[in-house]
């Protein structure tokens, strides 16, 4: 549906998918430099079995709260029960006298029944043919841009010697744009690549995506969150894994190709 957002990318809603192992994980992983990213948490899910919370929040909103909570001294999260279901965020801000300042936001949210819990489940990493670097994304939405006045669907193509071309192609004209030494990650076994397709692949062989030219336009929308590395994925004329890193953040986009 155009409405879910998870991966697909034509978002009006957004899901957050709360699980104790994810709360676990992120006080851990800062345990070696002494900062946690959560000082405390207290979670109860539906049962011992399946201790997750699915929600489903308008990002505007979400958004707006944050904002105003930037500089916060502390910040609490809960989800609570008021004319409806909500995130409840209280910050304490800064204030130069000994009374203390909180503010509290309560966004409305969606709680996902359980049934429909499969449906927002990360994926696994498909078996991709090419995995490569992806070229700076303010060069590459400046040349998708152009070309979207041109036709509607747009060519990815790569290969494992760091070439990636973007096409289109009309009855009426054939446009290509060339990006080369982009370089490619070195997956390890740990992935479910395990050396499979590419391992056997001649290097210069391009495999290709055709996708929904305005899909891939909303993906480079992400150049805001400014990742360190960008990567994409492509499984021969079936589709297109495009992931952003930015410190301990990994954002994920699934388009499907078309035919």
């Amino acid at each position: 549906s155009d409405k879910k957002y998870f991966f697909t990318l034509t978002v009006h809603l957004c899901i957050l998918y709360f699980v104790t192992w994810l709360l676990h994980t992120f006080v851990r992983k800062k345990m070696s430099s002494d900062v946690n990213f959560f000082d405390e948490y207290q979670m109860e899910g539906v049962s011992s079995e399946d201790n997750e919370i699915c929600l489903e929040v308008t990002p505007e909103n979400l958004s707006r709260a944050l904002k105003t909570v930037q500089n916060a001294k502390v910040v609490k999260v809960k989800l609570t029960k008021k004319h409806c279901p909500c995130l409840t965020i209280a910050a304490e801000l800064p204030t130069l006298s000994s009374v203390s300042r909180v503010v509290t936001h309560d966004v409305p949210v969606d709680v996902i029944p359980r049934r429909l819990w499969h449906e927002f489940k990360e994926p696994s990493m498909p078996d991709f043919d090419v995995s490569i670097y992806l070229p700076p994304l303010k060069t590459m939405k400046s040349v998708v841009d152009r070309m979207k006045n041109l036709s509607n669907f747009l060519v990815i193509e790569a290969n494992l010697s760091g070439e990636m071309n973007l096409k289109i192609e009309t009855d009426l004209v054939s446009v290509t744009t060339h990006f080369r030494e982009l370089g490619n990650p070195p997956w390890g076994d740990d992935t479910s690549q395990d050396g499979g397709r590419s391992q056997s692949r001649d290097p210069e062989s391009m495999v290709e995506a055709r996708v929904d030219i305005r899909r891939l336009q909303q993906f480079l929308m992400g150049q805001q969150v400014n990742p360190s590395k960008a990567m994409c994925n492509i499984v021969h004329q079936s589709v297109l894994h495009l992931i952003l890193l930015h410190e301990d953040v990994s954002l994920q986009y699934f388009i499907p190709a078309v035919a």
